[in-house]
């Protein structure tokens, strides 16, 4: 895997302008804050800890870790809660991925599918042959 910084650009903290990446693909589907039963997490953050850790545990079933994650795409609910929140999301985030800054996009919406989901996160991996 190897991050894209076109010559004179500043260098993005906490996510990566480009990836160019060789290998198998895994397409992680849009994970709410959920545990197994159902049941979701209380807030925001801890919706987006209990994503990340699902993610993980998906990726786990493809041979892949955090470290082969490329792209995130996240839709929130609620982008002022989400802004309000920065620092708590990126020690979360740390956490459960690491220093993997894969390319993202925060998408504001009105709503989602599940009522009680505050943020959603769809995942592309790719494991190196």
């Amino acid at each position: 895997m190897k991050h894209l910084l076109p010559d004179g650009w500043p260098r993005p903290a906490g996510y990566s302008n480009g990836i160019l990446a060789k290998g198998e693909t895994i397409y992680v589907a849009g994970m709410v804050g959920w545990d197994k039963s159902g049941k979701f997490a209380d807030g925001l953050v801890a919706q987006f800890r209990r994503i990340l850790e699902n993610t993980v545990a998906v990726l786990k079933e493809g041979g892949a870790t955090p470290a082969n994650i490329v792209r995130m795409t996240w839709y929130v609910k609620d982008l002022d809660d989400y802004r309000d929140n920065l620092k708590a999301f990126g020690q979360v985030y740390r956490d459960v991925i690491g220093k993997n800054y894969p390319v993202m996009a925060v998408v504001g919406v009105t709503d989602l599918v599940e009522v009680q989901a505050l943020i959603e996160i769809e995942t592309t991996a790719v494991v190196e042959t």
